[in-house]
């Protein structure tokens, strides 16, 4: 299947070509109607569907050792004795504290192994890995290290406790690098539970595909804690990750268009990351499960797409919640604290376009007046929300986009910056509101109103509101029409639902007393940093209302 670009020839866009994975439902978002053409991402934009099933479809399918493929009364007894082991099966073999599997079939671990286990079976070998009971801890290297095999799968006995840990360190030519380390597709499976220690590097690593069935695990690494380089995909489990210095979950495959995603449909996922929580080189999508993320950088960022679908989505501490080239969601729970953008479609693309006046990436630019960016260009990328249920404390700009920003529907409520410098809505290129529910609260310094291209009626009211206070957008009959407590202290409300009538007067009630009026469809009228169309901004036509 073919993906649909956009070519930009004033930008130079970083990154990888556009990926994804194998097929599931999702929410329905607009699809672009631009004509499939396959460039280079060095020079193009994606604008097709950012709905999960269509942004899945088009890429690698994911590897996955389900659990009906093999059985638990196939396994053979592996037992692990300190510094040895011994096996009856022919399929293993025993080197000192090195214990080799060497033939397709089902092994039960159990006792304690100072040393490593090696999965070398043939090619077309599936190899599962019971672990009950079992505690194995190499200091020289990974404890468990999967060198050849078709697929792989460990499995976690029912009830068992088992645990894993690493060398301190590695040699950078290191060929394994975790404390579970694969160069083949590897499957977590299980009911048990699994503690992981990468000291060294990472906690599990699979150069191929990574998938989390089931299991509970608890992963503390020196960087990553799961890493599938082709793809990562989790469908349950309970899984506590800890990311000193790397990502919570990662997929890095660069030479592949259709691989390096992470696709997230089940589970419970706690993410503490010295980097990012998320971080896909092509796309993360997101279909179910809980996620929580405190991350020093991004909360959930795809180099090229994030889609979320359903789900509940918890960015609780980063730099940038979510970021991608673009961004869609249609369903689910979302909520993002953060110190800089809330939501952000950045390329990180650098502009030689005439109309910028420096070469600084974008994605580090604050809020622009006016509905069209001001002095940056659209550079393509967009953030489209269609449903769900969307909070988004940012100190940056809330909603931003360096080209369109639109939302169609959903429930979205942004508390935006206290400084002047950004905004709650910020799109370089068209911000248009077809539908939905958006109260979005900024400082009044640089607020940017919805375009022409609105077809739903919105309002933006100036007046300073507390934090604590709740804030109520009342119409000229006295009827409350929208209602929000402020997080912190604002200046500026923009509302915009189906029950706003472009043309018509509302005020901005604090406390019983209004401290501001506007009409809907026209930006504020306090004048602010040099908007074109009023105060906050406004519209790129001047803030005129928008068709009904």
């Amino acid at each position: 299947m073919k993906r649909t670009w956009l070519t930009v020839s004033t930008v130079l866009l970083s990154g990888a070509l556009l990926a994804g994975c194998t097929a599931v439902s999702g929410t329905a978002f607009t699809a672009a109607t631009s004509e499939a053409t396959p460039v280079s991402a060095e020079d193009s934009i994606f604008t097709g569907d950012l709905a999960p099933d269509s942004v899945l479809a088009e890429n690698a399918n994911i590897t996955t050792v389900n659990d009906d493929e093999w059985s638990a009364d196939d396994a053979v007894d592996v037992d692990l004795t300190g510094a040895s082991a011994s096996s009856s099966s022919d399929g293993v073999t025993v080197d000192d504290s090195t214990v080799t599997i060497t033939a397709a079939g089902v092994y039960r671990l159990s006792g304690e192994l100072v040393g490593q286990v090696v999965v070398a079976a043939p090619d077309d070998a599936l190899v599962v890995l019971i672990l009950d009971g079992a505690t194995i801890t190499n200091d020289a290297g990974a404890a468990i290290d999967v060198q050849t095999a078709d697929d792989v799968a460990i499995s976690l006995a029912d009830g068992s406790k088992n645990s894993v840990s690493d060398a301190a360190s590695y040699a950078e030519d290191a060929a394994a690098n975790a404390a579970i380390h694969s160069a083949t597709d590897l499957t977590i499976t299980g009911t048990g539970a699994l503690t992981v220690t990468g000291n060294g590097n990472d906690g599990i690593t699979s150069t191929d595909d990574l998938v989390i069935l089931s299991g509970a695990l608890t992963v503390t690494a020196a960087d990553d804690a799961l890493r599938g380089k082709d793809a990562l995909a989790v469908e349950g489990g309970t899984l506590t990750l800890t990311a000193t210095a790397g990502d919570g979950l990662k997929s890095d495959q660069e030479s592949d268009a259709t691989q390096g995603n992470i696709v997230i449909s089940g589970g419970s996922i706690d993410i503490t990351a010295g980097d990012d929580g998320v971080q896909a080189q092509a796309d993360t999508v997101i279909t179910g499960g809980e996620l929580t993320v405190s991350a020093a950088d991004d909360g959930v960022k795809g180099e090229q797409i994030v889609s979320i679908g359903d789900g509940t989505v918890t960015v609780a501490a980063s730099l940038e919640g979510i970021e991608a080239g673009s961004v869609g969601i249609g369903g689910g729970i979302v909520s993002v604290t953060a110190s800089d953008d809330g939501i952000n479609g950045s390329g990180a693309t650098t502009s030689t376009d005439a109309a910028a006046t420096d070469t600084t990436t974008q994605d580090q630019q604050g809020g622009m007046p006016g509905g069209g960016g001001g002095e940056f260009a659209d550079t393509g990328e967009r953030v489209e929300i269609s449903g769900g249920t969307v909070t988004v404390n940012a100190e940056g700009d809330g909603l931003d986009s360096n080209g369109s920003l639109t939302i169609s529907g959903g429930d979205i409520t942004v508390y935006g910056p206290t400084n002047s410098g950004n905004g709650a809505l910020d799109a370089n290129g068209d911000l248009s509101v077809t539908g939905g529910t958006v109260l979005a609260l900024g400082s009044g310094g640089m607020e940017q109103a919805p375009s022409d291209t609105s077809t739903q009626g919105w309002v933006m009211l100036s007046g300073q509101v507390e934090a604590g206070q709740e804030a109520e957008i009342v119409d000229a009959s006295g009827t409350t029409i929208g209602t929000v407590t402020a997080a912190k202290a604002t200046g500026a409300v923009i509302y915009s639902s189906a029950e706003v009538e472009a043309g018509a007067s509302y005020e901005l009630v604090i406390d019983g007393s209004s401290v501001g009026t506007a009409v809907a469809g026209e930006a504020a009228a306090t004048p602010g940093p040099g908007g074109t169309g009023g105060g906050f901004g406004g519209a790129p036509d001047g803030g005129q209302p928008p068709p009904m």
